[in-house]
């Protein structure tokens, strides 16, 4: 038999199920596969979840994309109603009575008895002039009416005689004419006596100055101690009558015969006072009267409404925006004025149909006042129309409607 290499010698065999060169131990466990299946796995969990994420994320992105073609809009309904038919002009508050107190005669002004400001009522005192003056003349009439009449006393007395002894031949007749022309003559010595007294009395009465209506007093024109004289013209104070006041303000001769024909009619025609920006209503009243003529260089007549202007709103030349209500329209269709839209053709609207789709429709305007307009054609109460956004609507539109005073809903 031959022998083994010292090669052949020298080679271990590795048996099954053992450990190099270590028999009978089992080799370790490979972990890193057991690693690389989780890696695996958690790669494809990742994929399925990134796919997941897309798929989602472009739902989202569509619906946004779909929410994006409807327009935003504010809308509103039209409504039924009532609205009236205004004129307007700018009109000047007028005193009805203005007095500009003067003294009727001359002397020093001892007193004055209102405050500037002050509401005085017709007949109080405002004034007071030095009637010392006055009342010596008073004195010197009646001095002289006591003279005169007691000469007229003993003409009457000589024309008596003389009636008696004329018949009887003892004194001419002329000489009775002439005493009974004495007599006349010596009453009208005293009738003009009894007259200076009256004139008299009646500088003592002037004296006094009162007030000639119920108003209220200006500044203080003439100071206590001046010497003022009789119808100077630059007066005492003025006085203005407040309560009731009037406003005179002009419009249109074509607005004319509406006017007319509603007071012909016994109508009385409503009239309303604005500040100067057409905001706060300051006073109504009633039309009072027409002036009487038409001027020809503006085309326009004048009118004068009163108001009672108990709380002093109205002040003397004060300007104001003037509204006459001519008419009152009741149960028409109104529509705020914002969702009217104008074109060189034609007005018209942005109606709302039910499926959130606008389509264009014409209507004509009536009456416009305030915010409202009367539609006459073209749409019906309860219709819903466009106020705003209207700039990127066109015929067929898809809309998102927000209702006009409505919030507007959380994530709309």
């Amino acid at each position: 038999m031959s022998t083994p290499s010292t090669m052949e010698r020298n080679e271990v065999q590795i048996q099954p199920g053992t450990l190099q060169g270590v028999p009978g131990k089992k080799p370790k466990r490979r972990w890193w596969v057991w690693l690389l299946a989780l890696a695996v796995l958690g790669y494809g969990a990742y994929r399925v979840r990134k796919g997941m994420l897309a798929n989602q994320a472009t739902t989202a992105a569509q619906g946004v994309n779909l929410r994006s073609l409807s327009v935003p809009v504010v809308a509103a309904k039209t409504r039924k109603g009532d609205i009236g038919v205004y004129y307007t002009g700018l009109g000047a508050v007028t005193p009805i009575y203005t007095v500009t107190i003067r003294s009727q005669i001359s002397g020093y002004l001892m007193q004055v008895l209102y405050k500037e400001g002050q509401i005085v009522n017709k007949g109080d005192a405002l004034a007071e002039i030095d009637p010392r003056p006055y009342q010596v003349m008073l004195e010197q009439a009646q001095a002289g009416l006591a003279r005169d009449q007691a000469t007229l006393e003993n003409a009457k007395v000589d024309l008596k005689r003389y009636q008696v002894l004329t018949p009887l031949k003892a004194v001419p007749e002329q000489q009775l004419a002439t005493q009974e022309a004495t007599v006349k003559q010596d009453e009208g010595i005293a009738q003009t006596d009894q007259a200076q007294i009256d004139n008299a009395k009646l500088d003592l009465i002037y004296c006094h100055i009162t007030a000639p209506i119920t108003g209220r007093v200006g500044l203080r024109l003439i100071d206590p101690g001046n010497y003022v004289t009789a119808n100077d013209a630059t007066g005492l104070v003025v006085i203005t009558q407040i309560e009731p006041i009037s406003v005179i303000f002009p419009l249109s001769e074509d607005q004319l015969p509406a006017i007319l024909a509603k007071m012909h009619a016994g109508a009385r025609l409503k009239v309303e006072a604005y500040d100067r920006e057409m905001k706060t209503k300051i006073a109504q009243g009633w039309l009072s009267t027409i002036d009487n003529q038409i001027d020809p260089t503006t085309g326009t007549v004048k009118l004068r409404a009163n108001f009672d202007n108990q709380d002093g709103s109205l002040f003397p030349n004060q300007f104001v925006n003037v509204r006459l209500l001519v008419e009152e329209k009741q149960g028409v269709t109104l529509m705020p004025t914002a969702a009217v839209q104008r074109n060189s053709q034609t007005t018209y609207v942005f109606l709302v149909k039910p499926d959130s789709t606008v389509t264009v429709r014409p209507i004509t305007i009536g009456t416009t006042e305030g915010d409202d307009a009367e539609i006459s054609s073209g749409l019906s109460p309860g219709d819903v129309i466009v106020m705003t956004g209207v700039d990127k609507l066109q015929e067929g539109s898809k809309v998102r409607v927000q209702m006009y005073g409505e919030k507007a809903q959380k994530g709309s």
